[in-house]
């Protein structure tokens, strides 16, 4: 008996160092679900609405999941990342005109990051957001810069501070005691109110399902890839990475779905209507004490801190890939900057920025999808990890409610209704 349970023990543990050797690329990516552009859409959305955006959440994370899949998928299968992939299929323009649009969402992607950590040293310890701006851009190139050392540095780095902001939110949503029957019911039954809801819906989902990353993860997964492997390793490979993001999209899930909770549960039922991201933080000491304001302070520094490092190395991926434009990091860094330092020194509400910023991604988000299909449906690139009918048809399901929400949010805007 004794011998059969140290067997049973030896190959548990086994399984258990195969996996962690897989662990990681999700990790990165799942930063990006939890970057302060959630903490502004997930806000306004909880303030305003109550629990009743929390399914846009459930939602959001599903298609995020299987987007994700699919990524890892294309690059353990055809050994080159997403836009690689499209510069080897489509033509020169179309690969221009996808490039634009993605630097243009990257673009929108940063913003938000940086705000998010330049806020976070704001708000945490009073720095001029100006400064706080500079040392956000400083504190990010180090995170990229470890890179040098191997990736599974950085993924060590922004693991630690995806950490950071669950035990933050764990402790938030502790304070704040919400009503879980509530958000048990709006988890499960859609609800859109008026055009201010379809346009925050719009954001959460250009905060979750993100452009940026769907390119990045089919990038991460080379560090794991053999270019001998064969079928049977890409396989098991692809069924490592599926656990992978399955164990980082629900934890960035738990986080996402605690922001709105949160939110709803602390300003909403105090009738407080949130504007800003300082509004979020000062008004938390008061309703739900000392310690609330300051896990809301470090979850926010933390998000910005490693989503603006993930934004970098999503950066390099896209224009490396469509068009091999190989531009130093320094000055790729200093372009994204701009745009956030122009809106800390024109005093622009931030908040305001970067729900905008979020809803702008998910119009980008049709571009990195359509492509991705496209070349996972296909048997002569992809082999025996090609698409299933059902994966193709759940796919251009998920681009269609996509480019529907896109297009309602357009109509409305048209029409004055939000």
């Amino acid at each position: 008996m004794d011998k059969k349970r140290d067997i049973k023990s030896t190959r548990s543990l086994s399984k258990i160092r195969q996996l962690l050797k897989f662990l990681g690329p999700a990790f990165i990516i799942s930063v990006a679900y939890i970057d302060p552009g959630n903490f502004a859409t997930n806000i306004s959305g909880g303030s305003v609405f109550n629990y009743t955006l929390v399914w846009v959440i459930l939602w959001s994370n599903l298609m995020a999941i299987f987007l994700q899949c699919m990524s890892a998928k294309l690059g353990i299968a055809t050994g080159h990342n997403l836009p690689e992939m499209c510069s080897i299929i489509f033509s020169k323009k179309v690969n221009w005109f996808l490039w634009i649009c993605a630097e243009f969402a990257a673009m929108a992607t940063d913003l938000a990051e940086f705000l998010g950590g330049t806020l976070g040293l704001y708000l945490l310890f009073g720095i001029p957001m100006i400064y706080a701006g500079l040392l956000t851009g400083v504190i990010t190139y180090i995170i990229v810069y470890l890179e040098k050392y191997g990736q599974r540095v950085v993924e060590a780095i922004i693991s630690a501070l995806v950490a950071v902001i669950c035990i933050a939110y764990s402790i938030e949503l502790f304070i704040a005691k919400p009503d879980w029957r509530d958000v048990g019911i709006h988890a499960l039954v859609p609800m859109l109110p008026n055009g201010q809801a379809v346009l925050i819906a719009v954001g959460m989902l250009g905060a979750t399902v993100m452009p940026h990353v769907i390119y990045l993860h089919s990038q991460l997964v080379q560090n794991r890839n053999n270019s001998n492997d064969s079928t049977a390793q890409k396989l098991r490979h692809l069924k490592m990475e599926r656990i992978d993001i399955a164990v980082a999209m629900n934890i960035a899930f738990i986080v996402n779905g605690a922001m709105v909770i949160v939110s709803a549960a602390v300003f909403y039922r105090n009738g407080m209507v949130v504007d800003t991201i300082e509004q979020a933080h000062k008004s938390l000491e008061p309703l739900a004490g000392y310690l609330s304001s300051g896990a809301f302070g470090i979850a926010l520094l933390a998000s910005g801190l490693s989503s603006s490092a993930v934004g970098t190395l999503a950066g390099q991926t896209i224009m490396k890939g469509f068009v091999n434009l190989n531009i130093p990091l320094n000055v790729r860094r200093l372009i994204t900057m701009t745009p956030a330092m122009i809106i800390i020194c024109l005093g622009v509400n931030p908040m305001k920025a970067l729900v905008i910023s979020q809803v702008s991604l998910s119009f980008a988000l049709p571009l990195a999808i359509i492509p991705m299909i496209l070349i996972t449906g296909r048997r002569d690139l992809m082999g025996e990890l090609v698409n299933r009918p059902l994966t193709k048809v759940v796919g251009w399901i998920i681009t269609s409610v996509i480019i529907g929400l896109n297009a309602i949010l357009l109509f409305l805007t048209f029409t004055g209704s939000v």
